[in-house]
């Protein structure tokens, strides 16, 4: 059976190309296709070679990737997968648009649906200029959505990471989906029942993840916060912080090891559709106080790996945090919880269940 894989864009290097990552590392002999490619700021392929679209040629095209977005439709539609037996896409917005040939399976991997067409004003509403441009942005973003939803239809299977993007599958492109919680590599990260005296935000610096929440939080608390990650609200956030909090930029995969392991809790005040950050953070045998809503009710055990808070303010974070402070964690339980539930071995056993009844 000839394995085509395909991925929205190699562009970054975030919780949907770690997935997809571990995609290529399970099936070497498949074929590698996305639309825009950039070794440098994405995961590692090796040797791999990545088909991609004629996006690639386009000048400037990987720097402003985001500004293209109309072009992807049809540059995957271009994509010429007539070879191959089985598609596996990894897609948050247009890699399900490609197409197979008659027989073919089409499995897809949704993180998403296409989020900027369907929640534009939560999607958008960080970048300063976009009030400026919504009344063109919203005429073209509806005739996209138009087109997404014919596409969304093309996939013969989707598998969602959470049941809060099940949801959204089945209401938004009315599919069904099946959840299965994606993994990340637990080899990766370390165990330790050291902590050190610190507490740890690791995420992009953009308004939706809440940040503001867990600075304010910690300003008042006057406890050691270390958060990593970089973004457009960098500024603004160091600019409310006081000295108790450390902002590190981007980490080294082995620095975000080390701070994982020996951090006392990984703190997360988004609502997330997944998050891989708290199953990380599980995986060195920390402890998560994070936001009770959306997909962290999918990794999470309240009282054993994790406090969550009701309300997205510094007061419900606050009295998290003193919760946590006082709870006896064991360790060693935590660690236990994300190696049987999200390792890469309990996934693929699911998947390959699942793809050995859909090619059946």
């Amino acid at each position: 059976m000839k394995i085509a894989l395909v991925h929205d864009y190699l562009t970054q290097r975030g919780g949907a190309e770690r997935v997809f990552e571990l995609l290529c590392k399970r099936y070497p002999q498949a074929d590698i296709f996305t639309s825009l490619y950039a070794p440098e700021h994405t995961i590692d392929l090796s040797n791999r070679l990545v088909n991609t679209t004629f996006l690639q040629k386009i000048p400037g095209a990987i720097k402003y990737f985001r500004l293209i977005a109309p072009l992807y439709f049809p540059a995957f539609r271009s994509l010429n997968l007539q070879d191959y037996d089985l598609i596996l896409s990894s897609s948050a917005s247009f890699a399900k648009s490609v197409k197979k040939k008659a027989g073919a399976r089409h499995i897809c991997f949704c993180h998403n649906v296409t989020r900027f067409l369907w929640d534009t004003e939560t999607y958008l509403r960080e970048y300063k200029d976009y009030k400026s441009f919504a009344p063109l942005i919203n005429k073209i973003f509806t005739s996209m959505r138009t087109v997404d939803f014919k596409y969304s239809q093309e996939p013969d299977l989707y598998i969602a990471n959470s049941h809060v993007v099940a949801e959204r599958i089945q209401n938004i492109y009315g599919k069904a989906a099946i959840v299965i919680n994606f993994p990340i590599d637990t080899n990766k990260f370390i165990f330790s029942s050291r902590k050190d005296d610190y507490y740890l935000a690791a995420a992009r610096m953009i308004s939706y993840k809440k940040l503001d929440i867990i600075v304010e939080a910690f300003n008042w608390l006057g406890w050691r916060l270390l958060i990593s990650g970089n973004g457009p609200e960098r500024e603004r956030l160091q600019s409310k912080a006081l000295g108790n909090i450390e902002f590190l930029g981007h980490t080294t995969d082995d620095k975000r090891t080390q701070l994982f392991a020996h951090a006392k809790s990984v703190i997360v005040a988004a609502l997330e559709d997944y998050g891989l950050v708290p199953i990380e953070a599980n995986a060195s045998g920390t402890p998560v106080i994070a936001y009770g809503s959306g997909g962290i009710l999918d990794t999470q055990i309240p009282e054993k790996t994790g406090i969550l808070f009701s309300r997205q303010t510094p007061d419900s974070l606050q009295d998290a945090l003193l919760k946590g402070k006082e709870t006896h964690w064991n360790y060693q339980r935590i660690r236990n919880h994300a190696v049987v539930n999200f390792s890469e071995e309990t996934f693929f056993q699911k998947v390959e269940q699942v793809i050995t009844e859909a090619c059946r």
